[in-house]
């Protein structure tokens, strides 16, 4: 598999990351599956959290005896240096290494004071000096905040939600990574799995020779198309522009990307596809959310006490108790008009 420069951690990482996020919903040695045919076919970089439940015992079960010849990126939500460190421990302790290449900071409000010595940043440098990671990065769902993280100099990587439907703004950071010579690692590349045609997207992102992409996979038949497509790179030619305007249009404003930020709920609604179900009918096979179990799943809605866990952790601020009534709505319409009685 092609390889890119990860800016200046000088890491040569596949060109196509592996998101680990989505192997917390599948089995244990399903994930082994998918993680040992990722790697035995030329996927270098898994980037994981310590918020994902069990997806870093799952890349430690899977690739820990070939640990030299990958790159792990992990990360935090701590917000100070002791909680750093314990989460490091804890992450090195479930992936069966002694260190990660990437440690980042897991989308902070702001970012920490590196003069306070009991700050997350802090923490981050021990734990570079102790040997835990080699590098450090953060992540973030808010421009202002990762173009701050750029111009700080401080942070080897940033990790943001890049993907076609990025707006002309959001897209200037790579030129800002490429300047500083900063690791630029794009989130929901398939902006949560509304982009359905995976060629455009990835096609799109070869555009530039400083992103890498983490793909979300959940699923081999996932991952056997992004093989594909390594082996067999497409052009984004004036077909697939087409695509992409097409779904900008139908994309356009604020919608659900279904990071799962949001959760738990306590009225145990699926947050982050009922947030979306509208975008879902339309742009999936709609069959497989026309079922009792998804119209039960939908109907939890009515059940929202208004509690606000959801809007205060959306990193897109939307206001989500409004959406998820908006969706329901609407489901119940597409419901009645076309479920197989």
């Amino acid at each position: 598999m092609e390889k890119i420069r990860l800016g200046r951690t000088n890491l040569m990482v596949s060109r196509s990351g592996f998101g680990a996020l989505p192997i917390q919903r599948v089995s244990l040695d399903e994930a082994r599956l998918i993680l040992r045919k990722a790697y035995e076919n030329g996927f270098n970089f898994f980037d994981t959290a310590r918020g994902y439940t069990d997806s870093e015992d799952k890349i430690g079960y899977a690739l820990s005896d070939v640990r030299k010849d990958i790159y792990i990126a992990t990360k935090t939500p701590a917000n100070d240096r002791v909680s750093v460190l314990r989460d490091i421990e804890t992450s090195l302790e479930k992936m069966k290494t002694d260190y990660v290449d990437i440690l980042q900071l897991h989308n902070p409000k702001q970012l920490p004071d590196p003069n306070d010595p009991e700050s997350a940043y802090s923490g981050l440098v021990e734990a570079r000096k102790k040997g835990l990671a080699r590098f450090i990065g953060i992540t973030s769902h808010k421009l202002s905040l990762a173009l701050e993280a750029v111009k700080s100099g401080l942070y080897d990587t940033v990790q943001f939600p890049l993907s076609s439907l990025s707006s002309e703004e959001e897209l200037k950071l790579i030129d800002e990574c490429k300047s500083a010579d900063i690791g630029l690692i794009a989130m929901k590349a398939l902006s949560g799995g509304l982009i359905t045609n995976a060629a455009t997207a990835f096609a799109f992102f070869r555009q530039f020779d400083n992103v890498v992409p983490i793909w979300g996979i959940q699923r081999e038949r996932e991952l056997d198309e992004f093989i594909a497509l390594e082996k067999n790179p497409p052009v984004l030619d004036d077909h697939m522009l087409e695509i992409i305007e097409k779904d900008r249009r139908e994309l356009a404003g604020s919608f659900c990307r279904g990071c799962g930020y949001c959760l738990p709920c306590p009225a145990d609604i699926p947050i982050p596809m009922a947030a979306r179900m509208f975008l879902l009918l339309r742009r999936s096979p709609s069959e497989g959310f026309l079922t009792d179990r998804w119209k039960e799943n939908m109907e939890r809605i009515e059940n929202c006490t208004n509690c606000g866990h959801c809007r205060q952790h959306c990193p897109y601020e939307l206001d989500t108790p409004e959406l998820l009534k908006y969706n329901l709505a609407d489901y119940r319409e597409y419901y009645a008009r076309y479920a197989k009685k």
